[in-house]
């Protein structure tokens, strides 16, 4: 099981945009305007769980430019040298197995056509679906409090083969760029 999650985790994310799950949420108390600049809260990617055969400096270089993009596209600017950022930034790549109980019916009665009723036993057939789901999360510090003042997150259902790098880094770009589509919030 840990295998399949070690291979998922090198393709990630968030592949087929078919099951994202897209929250956001803020502190509307907030002036968003305000905020110009940014800089990574270390640590800047954090895994859950905190296992080595998930973790790849790959993945994390990819969130990091993305991120670092989309923060771009919204006028935010990484803060130069040693400065003040007025955004403290911080990434999560959470990878969990979920199981989902599944129930079909199968028999029954039928009206049939001349009247009457036809039928047969009734059987139930519940299985268990087993299934593993990526989630990157988003989160935005005030620099000068320290406190949540934005988080966004995409969960997916991964997919059962690994992509090329190509189609990770396209995954990861698409993934962030939703996640961020309504930041700064309105």
């Amino acid at each position: 099981m840990f295998r399949r999650i070690a291979l998922l985790a090198l393709f990630i994310l968030l592949g087929a945009c078919q099951s994202d799950s897209i929250t956001q949420d803020f502190d509307a108390s907030r002036d968003f305007a305000s905020y110009r600049s940014w800089a990574w809260q270390e640590p800047a990617l954090q895994y859950r769980p905190d296992d080595p055969r998930i973790k790849s400096d790959l993945t994390e270089q990819r969130i990091r430019q993305a991120i670092s993009g989309q923060l771009d596209q919204r006028g935010l600017r990484p803060v130069q040298g040693s400065g003040h950022a007025d955004l403290g930034v911080q990434a999560y790549l959470i990878v969990e197995n979920r199981q989902q109980q599944v129930t079909t019916n199968y028999g029954g009665a039928w009206n049939g056509y001349w009247g009457g009723y036809w039928g047969g036993p009734v059987y139930n057939e519940t299985r268990s679906v087993d299934y593993t789901v990526a989630t990157i999360q988003i989160d935005l510090f005030d620099g000068r409090d320290g406190k949540l003042v934005w988080r966004g997150s995409a969960e997916q259902v991964m997919r059962s083969y690994p992509p090329g790098p190509a189609e990770r880094n396209s995954a990861i770009q698409q993934t962030v760029a939703k996640i961020l589509a309504n930041y700064p919030p309105h």
